[in-house]
């Protein structure tokens, strides 16, 4: 009976594991010591939580009570336009939806202004979890690019090529992971005119906002004047991945349709629990504590990262904010090649480029995440072992 069974064509569901991840499988059946570059998650990085207060927080009695809205809880949604307020941002409760994390919102939003087969746009280089996400709704993914020169800027070519192929709804990231670059105020009212002249919606995540690295305010999304649907959650702001709260924040004029439709299809699913509802307004109020140690972290690494690549054949590209840095690594070698290099000789741990979609080689990211000992030390066999290859 199996066997006659038919799947979704949805996801390419046999794809074929890569060279890198044989290859760490390998060393780690091995038990060979490995120096993780790549490690993303916080509750494993070994930041200072306050684990009374957070667990404090959903030991309240309103939690045993089940309150279906579909927008989230009122208090909920407070708590998070407080947020906003507090970054300068004036966000009403009433333009709030809560989900369970940002990939869900992204599938609301899908949802929201596309039909089966029609086009999205996304930007590349960046995060490879849009493909999914796109897929799973049946929507086609179409790319614009991000061009380095001093900084990453976007190619609004590119941008008008995929909206003139009726892409019905465009994907924004800033600051972008893995390259670590805010949309600047100029970019993001060009691509809000774009969106707006061919009838596509708008959508920012912004769930690295916070962690702005360089000097200066990071550019804000409510100086466009159009309509924009802005991401965030506590994956990110309070790294708290594993409490599963994230939220659509609608702003600009005409919005009161799309809000409607984003509660009827929140309704149908009703995904985000009742105790971080609750819990939501005090677990922000540490955020301030935690974010200073991420920020912290980031800034020194990076600094760890400029020093390490000082005179050497590879060099780190610009970082404004984010938890990711890109290394540009000698063509001496192909992109994949390097990283294995690195894994099975050196026992450090990146990511290839290609793993985001970048178009040239070679390229390395690395998390900025990473506890500084091991940072530290992985740089350094890098850095070693790019001299002696390229030397």
């Amino acid at each position: 009976m199996a066997d006659k069974l038919r799947f979704s064509q949805r996801l390419e569901w046999d794809r074929p594991s890569n060279r890198v991840a044989r290859a760490l499988e390998a060393r780690r059946g091995a038990g060979e010591p490995l120096l993780d570059l790549t490690e993303s998650n916080p509750t494993r990085a070994g930041f200072r939580y306050e684990t009374d207060a957070v667990l404090a927080a959903l030991a309240r009695e309103e939690s045993m009570l089940y309150e279906p809205q579909p927008a989230g809880l009122r208090r909920a949604r407070e708590a998070v336009s407080a947020y906003y307020a507090q970054r300068g941002l004036a966000v009403e409760p009433d333009r709030i939806l809560l989900t369970a994390s940002t990939s869900e919102a992204y599938g609301y939003l899908f949802k929201l202004f596309a039909d089966p087969g029609d086009p999205a746009v996304a930007p590349k280089p960046s995060y490879p979890l849009f493909e999914f996400l796109a897929a799973l709704e049946g929507v086609r993914l179409l790319e614009y690019r991000l061009r380095y020169e001093d900084r990453w800027r976007v190619d609004f070519a590119s941008l008008e090529r995929a909206l003139d192929a009726g892409a019905r709804i465009a994907l924004a990231v800033t600051p972008n992971n893995p390259t670590g670059s805010y949309l600047s105020a100029d970019e993001m009212r060009r691509i809000a005119e774009l969106c707006a002249a061919h009838g596509a919606a708008l959508v920012i995540d912004e769930v690295f906002h916070d962690y702005r690295i360089e000097a200066g305010p990071a550019p804000a999304a409510g100086e466009i004047e159009g309509p924009v649907f802005l991401l965030n959650g506590l994956s990110k702001i309070l790294g708290l991945p594993q409490m599963k709260l994230a939220w659509i924040a609608a702003l600009g004029p005409g919005q009161e349709e799309a809000l409607r439709r984003l509660e009827l299809i929140a309704d149908t699913y009703l995904s985000v629990a009742t105790p971080v509802q609750h819990a939501l307004q005090k677990w922000l109020r540490l955020r301030p504590g935690f974010q200073a140690q991420v920020t912290a972290r980031l800034r020194s690494n990076l600094a760890r990262l400029q020093a390490a690549v000082g005179g050497s054949p590879c060099d780190a590209l610009r970082v404004e904010g984010g938890w990711y840095a890109v290394l540009r690594l000698p063509q001496v070698r192909a992109e994949e090649d390097w990283v294995l290099l690195f894994l099975e000789q050196d026992g450090v741990l990146v990511q290839p480029g290609y793993f985001f979609d970048f178009e040239e080689e070679a390229f390395a990211v690395v998390s900025l995440l990473t506890p500084e000992n091991v940072f530290e030390e992985g740089l350094q066999r890098i850095t070693s072992r790019v001299a002696r290859e390229a030397g």
